[in-house]
């Protein structure tokens, strides 16, 4: 259905669209290239007359993007192009005017989209619109490839809960400290700069008080860390992910470094500790959020993570990063709440004494293990990074 030109420019889309990997949202990621003829014959050869990608939310959308591209410089190629899009143009106002209405009065006659969008309120309306207008609307090129730049995006619309990766570093005997608690640095330069850069991608961080008490650690995305990012993007436009931190006893301190860098934070806690009002005066930037418990398998109420992750997505927050200790980390991935897993392995063997990559109580019998399907395995740095998703147990 699809010719080889289709899948170039289709390609070319996409990778316009991962520009905006770490800046763009909770919005989705997504790119444009507009292709016209040169002349009215046929057989002319085609040409790419303008691009465009999804910056920022609130900043125009791709396709308006590579229209005012097209205006700037090939405003006369325009009319009848064809327009590659790796998600299907939105037919809603939102923040900014519906796309398709913008292809439309532009006279395209051919729109390509990689998929279909997930969200509801657009949903096969986008190419209904294009269709209706007498514009060939297509769906379906490189699909695999769109729905891999916006995971998040994707599972928010269609589950209503963020997509979730759980960051893991550990020895390769599977230790993440020392008995004594000594764990810096296990990993290479390489592996933590990797960190920062799936810290700048996430909507927010998860952590526990035990994270942060035992390094004092701050969890932020550190500029000076980010590598060759700093190349391609201004320092302002790599924000903070909101820092979520678990304290269902109520440990955290204002004067901890944790507090000191004025971004958002949510501390959340259970609705049978102590009232609010009687709790530590926050900054301004911190919000005290309180959630009902579960009991664990041995009768301790522990936050519900399900509820917390709800309470995200309904916040907009669709990619979420879980950076914390074996307890936490192991809780997310025995209660299937975990979607990808991304492992550093440092090439050290540091005995049996050690800390536990994850702890996961309740799995006793091999047959409870959790299966991983293994999708990346390279070398940063030192380190082995895997990259893997949960699946059903066989």
């Amino acid at each position: 259905m699809f010719s080889q030109q289709d899948h170039q420019y289709m390609a070319l889309a996409i990778k316009l669209a991962r520009q905006g990997h770490y800046t763009t949202s909770p919005n989705p990621r997504v790119g444009c290239v507009l292709v016209g003829n040169t002349a009215a014959n046929t057989t002319a050869k085609a040409q790419i007359i303008g691009t465009g990608f999804h910056q920022k939310a609130g900043l125009g959308h791709a396709e308006v993007n590579a229209l005012a591209d097209a205006k700037l410089n090939n405003p006369n190629l325009i009319k009848g192009a064809t327009a590659y899009v790796t998600l299907e143009p939105c037919s809603h106002f939102g923040r900014t005017p519906p796309c398709a209405h913008a292809l439309i009065d532009a006279g395209i006659k051919r729109v390509v989209a990689a998929m279909v969008d997930p969200n509801p309120e657009v949903s096969g309306r986008g190419l209904a619109m294009l269709e209706q207008a007498g514009i060939k609307a297509e769906f379906g090129l490189l699909e695999n490839e769109a729905q891999t730049l916006n995971r998040g995006f994707i599972k928010l619309m269609t589950q209503a809960l963020p997509y979730v990766r759980v960051k893991l570093a550990a020895s390769l005997d599977g230790k993440t400290a020392m008995k004594n608690g000594e764990s810096k640095w296990i990993t290479s330069p390489e592996a933590r700069t990797d960190v920062q850069r799936l810290r700048a991608e996430s909507c927010a961080i998860i952590t526990g008080a035990d994270s942060i008490l035992s390094d004092n650690a701050k969890m932020t995305v550190r500029w000076s860390e980010l590598g060759e990012l700093q190349q391609r993007y201004k320092k302002g436009d790599i924000r903070q992910p909101v820092r979520v931190v678990i304290d269902g006893q109520n440990r955290l301190t204002p004067e901890l470094d944790f507090f000191k860098m004025n971004s958002s934070i949510l501390i959340i806690s259970t609705l049978k500790e102590q009232p609010l009002e009687n709790l530590p005066k926050w900054p301004h930037f911190v919000e005290q959020v309180q959630l009902p418990t579960i009991k664990n398998n041995v009768g301790e109420n522990k936050v519900d993570l399900t509820k917390l992750l709800v309470m995200l997505a309904k916040r907009g927050l669709n990619d979420v990063l879980v950076e914390s200790g074996a307890n936490l980390a192991g809780a997310f991935i025995e209660q299937n709440l975990a979607d990808e897993l991304i492992l550093y392995q440092a090439p050290k063997l540091m005995g049996g004494d050690g800390k536990n990559l994850v702890e996961m109580p309740n799995i006793i019998a091999l047959s409870q293990a959790k299966s991983l399907a293994i999708t990346d395995v390279r070398l940063v740095g030192r380190d082995i990074r895997i990259t893997a998703t949960l699946t059903k147990n066989i």
